[in-house]
């Protein structure tokens, strides 16, 4: 057994963590999707509805890069 127990439980943050950027993709998509239906089924409300759009795309994925900057402190600050 050699190694660090602390560096052990860094690698296994960071990756946990990291699970939250792939997990804000899937968000990302699912707003988009969710958008891309409502605009076929009523084309005539789409264009009132893109602000909403940006909103949760910007939301989602702030999330991710949330996500990512935990992943990044546990891995080189902590």
């Amino acid at each position: 057994m050699e190694g660090n127990i602390g560096e052990l439980g860094q690698f296994m943050g960071a990756g946990l963590a990291a699970i939250g950027s792939g997990l804000a993709a899937i968000g990302v998509g699912n707003v988009a999707a969710n958008y891309l239906g409502g605009a076929l089924r009523n084309p005539s409300a789409a264009a009132s509805q893109t602000a909403t759009l940006f909103i949760g795309l910007a939301f989602a994925e702030a999330l991710g890069i949330f996500a990512f900057l935990v992943a990044l402190l546990l891995l080189f600050a902590v």
